[in-house]
């Protein structure tokens, strides 16, 4: 069986190979001929700011931290397309600080418009996991946040602060809500510097004891599927199965579908 590379050998494998791709610099006067493609590591060194054996070490695969604006050099520095600038940054495990914030970036038409065209319960989630679009067969499950009565889109806020949240979860309130926060964290790591979701954090501590309890456990888990169970006075349980699709134009938002169980 073939080990998998490590991400600091996939790294160091993808700059040498876009270095030795780059188009060289015209040769100085009396400079001989180049005996290997593309640009040197020194040439690229000295363009992105960094020295020699550092770049050398990250090409290499060492254990080497790349800052993110020492990443934006070099992806300046190699003419990195907007796909190999997204990789380059995915492999280093650094956010981009060229990226859009979402306020800059509105969310595409067409992704708000798709849960209509769902029959089951579905519904988008921005980045700061306030809803942005749903359909009527969401609006009916989720009373108390998605239907007409309801004030309160963001999804962290209204399991927190809302006592409705505790009526539609019924007793699976408290392992549902934990697994809320420790998806949401996983989603904050990846962008620990964003004011709005700094300021909704101290907002859900500040209404919320359960909330900085399980945030302050430091757990992370991926937005996962599974049964979901809600309780709505005078009907008998309603059971789902929840499944979140990642959005490639707005990579921070969720398309959340859920299936009737059996």
């Amino acid at each position: 069986m073939t080990t998998p590379p490590r991400p600091y050998r996939m790294l160091g494998d993808f700059l040498r190979a876009h270095r030795e791709q780059h188009a060289a610099p015209p040769p100085a006067i009396g400079e001989r001929r180049r005996r290997t493609p593309g640009l040197r590591r020194e040439e690229l060194a000295a363009t992105a700011g960094v020295s020699t054996t550092w770049l050398t070490w990250l090409e290499q695969g060492r254990d080497v931290q790349a800052s993110a604006h020492t990443l934006a050099r070099l992806a300046s520095a190699l003419d990195l397309t907007p796909a190999e600038r997204a990789s380059l940054f995915d492999l280093a495990r650094r956010r981009d600080p060229a990226l859009p914030d979402q306020e800059a970036s509105p969310l595409p038409a067409s992704l708000l418009a798709l849960p209509e065209t769902i029959a089951v319960p579905a519904y988008v989630l921005d980045g700061e996991w306030t809803a942005r679009a749903w359909n009527r067969q969401a609006a009916a499950v989720f009373s108390g946040w998605l239907d007409d009565g309801s004030q309160e889109r963001n999804l962290l806020r209204f399991v927190f602060c809302q006592p409705a949240a505790r009526i539609l979860l019924g007793s699976d309130w408290s392992e549902r809500a934990r697994r809320l926060v420790a998806e949401f964290r996983a989603d904050v790591n990846r962008r620990p510097r964003d004011p709005q979701l700094l300021t909704l954090i101290t907002d859900l501590e500040g209404c919320s004891v359960e909330f900085s309890t399980f945030w302050h456990s430091q757990s992370v888990l991926n937005r996962e599927g599974g049964e979901r169970r809600f309780l709505h006075p005078g009907h008998h349980d309603q059971r789902y199965r929840q499944t979140t699709l990642l959005v490639a134009e707005a990579p921070d938002c969720k398309l959340v579908c859920l299936l009737p169980a059996g």
